[in-house]
């Protein structure tokens, strides 16, 4: 036997290590592969196993296997080394494989005071749980000997603390404060060393979690996800982290990020290497993670997530999951999130049969889900939206986008088309649209099937402008020009004549003005009629100005009139020569009763002359201006 004072060390030559102790082995312990050559006594003072090992084969030189041995060879050595007493280190990177080893070799005080157990133990209860970095590291360290650290309730204290230093605030970290047990008063408040802080848990707001932990195994990352839960974190506080795991190890869904907010905290002092995951696994991990909430960019994720699953794969109940989440919340999707391409061997461009599906579930969901609250997610959300307006926007808007595809199939149009109510389109422009689109992209449909699509289209739906267009559109059938033709007549004689009894009103002398309500909803409907009541208020004003410029030459000529009859009452005493030679500053030279008057100023003009000019005059001025009307 060899003393345990007197060993220097160990050495490996080729594949097994050898102790310097100067006396031969009696004992060979193999650990994957590897060759220990040991003595029995320092082994069976210390390890309950290989003391048993070595009551039941007495042999002198004893070879055993240990078969599935935790931690490998390397942490093999560490609990040698302790059991030759030699100086061995215990860290956060190794304290997990050596305490599932300390158990695995039942290295009790049973056989030996302060034994490698109740030192791992010790070591993992005051070092690791108090401290978020060394937290984190021994449980990416467990992933090999997840089985018997789940036994030891290690992965459960580990994450208890996690989650709970997560939901605290971050200045107490470098408290000496208990992080498992009795961590909290009956009033809720923080207790250190046993005294009451006052402080109260709360749950944070901060991002700067989230890169620590996505260098889990997707294994502990859901359960972590799932102790938070329990502990009453915000469930967008939890996605937030999930969707920053999956962004991480998808780089599909690196096109979908809406961006991070607040302040990310480094690991590079970790020395943390990424988990190796598998991306089916973790996709559908994710989907069981989520909760089932409705955000802007949380159904935008959803769909990011959908198209990585179809691109990898995944199980046939993962992707429907995936198309129920987004289609219980299509009304806050965007059309180029929607817009997947078909990965299968479809031959259309785009899936427009997931997209059928999504579609079928928003409408036959009876329930809609809730928005996150706060809404930190989805700040464009709001409750008073409509919902079904909306999705029948976005589907002309889809359509108009995939209806170049030369190899879509009209009845994908029409059921694309027909899946919301029609009461949910107040208009039916964006659907004219997409399908003349359509119509472009394939010049060789027949008369008839553009006429069964052209019927989903409700003509009196349809705006001024799109009326115009249609009826001069040449790739239209000739029965559906026609029909626009005609409502495009009623459209603008309504337009019209609402505009028309609009004016009557504005220009009644009492009372406000008071439009039909059905009158000015149609005319809101309508695109153009806004422009058309405007031209109308100035023709309007127009007339209004005319009528006045009228109105003030009738009084000017019912005033000529009046000086005309002046006139013509005194035309009877001009007749008296002396009284017109006074009238016109002339002396009459006395004559004779038989001479002959002379001529009074043969080259100035007559009283009869002077009236005539003057009334031809006015007359003239009258007609010129009268003319203007």
């Amino acid at each position: 036997m060899a003393p345990a004072g007197k060993v220097t060390g160990f050495h490996k030559e080729g594949n097994g290590w050898f102790c310097n102790a100067g006396l031969p082995s009696d004992i060979t312990v193999v650990v994957d592969g590897i060759q220990f050559h040991l003595h029995k006594f320092p082994l069976v003072s210390k390890c309950g196993k290989i003391a048993q090992i070595c009551e039941e084969s007495p042999e002198k030189a004893l070879i055993t296997v240990l078969e599935e041995f935790p931690g490998g060879p390397d942490t093999f050595l560490i609990a040698v080394k302790f059991c030759y007493g030699l100086r061995m280190e215990l860290t956060t990177r190794n304290i997990v494989t050596v305490y599932c080893a300390a158990d695995y070799l039942q290295m009790t005080d049973e056989y030996g005071e302060d034994n490698l157990l109740s030192k791992s133990e010790n070591f993992f209860h005051k070092n690791v749980l108090h401290n978020w970095k060394d937290c984190i590291l021994a449980l990416q360290s467990s992933d090999p000997v997840i089985a018997r650290a789940e036994k030891l309730q290690i992965i459960r204290k580990c994450l208890s603390a996690v989650s709970m230093m997560v939901c605290t605030d971050p200045s107490l970290f470098g408290w000496p404060m208990m992080m498992y047990g009795s961590l909290q008063s009956p009033g809720g408040s923080i207790l250190w060393n046993g005294i009451n802080t006052g402080a109260r848990i709360r749950s944070a707001e901060s991002d700067w979690w989230f890169e620590d932990i996505s260098y889990l195994s997707v294994g502990l990352f859901e359960r972590l996800i799932n102790t938070m839960e329990t502990r009453g974190i915000r469930p967008e506080i939890l996605v937030g982290a999930i969707m920053y795991y999956g962004r991480k190890y998808l780089p599909g869904l690196g096109r979908w990020k809406s961006g991070q907010s607040g302040k990310t905290r480094t690991v590079a002092s970790f020395s943390l290497t990424p988990a190796v995951v598998d991306q089916k696994v973790l996709i559908e991990t994710i989907e069981k993670l989520l909760p089932e909430k409705k955000g802007k960019s949380f159904c935008r994720f959803l769909l990011g997530l959908l198209r990585v699953a179809l691109i990898l794969g995944v199980s046939q109940m993962c992707k429907d999951s995936l198309e129920r989440r987004i289609g219980m919340q299509l009304e806050v999707a965007t059309l180029d999130s929607l817009l997947i391409p078909a990965y299968s061997d479809s031959d259309t461009l785009y899936d427009v049969d997931c997209m059928e599906r999504i579609i079928h579930h928003f409408m036959s969901s009876e329930t809609r889900i809730t928005s996150f609250s706060p809404p930190s997610l989805d700040p464009e959300t709001s409750p008073s939206s409509e919902p079904l307006r909306k999705v029948a926007k976005l589907i002309d808007n889809y359509i108009a986008e995939v209806a170049s595809d030369i190899n879509l199939k009209p009845r994908k149009i029409r059921f694309l088309a027909e899946a919301v109510p029609e009461s949910s389109r107040p208009l039916h422009d964006g659907l004219y649209r997409a399908l003349d689109i359509y119509f472009k992209a394939h010049p060789w449909l027949s008369e008839k099937e553009k006429e069964e699509l052209c019927n989903i289209i409700d003509y009196q739906k349809l705006s001024i402008d799109a009326c115009a267009h249609a009826s001069q559109n040449a790739r239209l059938p000739l029965r559906v020009v026609l029909q626009v033709l005609f409502f495009e007549q009623m459209q603008l004689r309504t337009a019209l004549a609402g505009c028309l009894n609009a004016l009557d009103t504005e220009s009644a002398p009492a009372g406000p003005i008071t439009i039909p309500t059905e009158m000015a909803g149609q005319i809101l409907q309508r695109d153009g009629w806004i422009t058309v009541v405007r031209e109308n208020q100035v023709l309007r004003g127009d007339m209004e100005s005319m009528r006045s410029r009228v109105g003030e030459l009738e009084e000017e000529f019912i005033k000529i009139k009046q000086e005309m009859k002046k006139v013509t009452k005194s035309h009877s005493s001009l007749s008296s020569p002396r009284l017109v030679a006074r009238k016109i500053g002339c002396k009459l030279i006395p004559r004779s009763t038989d001479a002959q008057p002379d001529p009074v100023d043969s080259t100035g003009p007559t009283p009869r002359a002077s009236v005539e000019q003057a009334r031809r005059s006015h007359h003239s001025r009258h007609r010129k201006s009268f003319s203007l009307f």
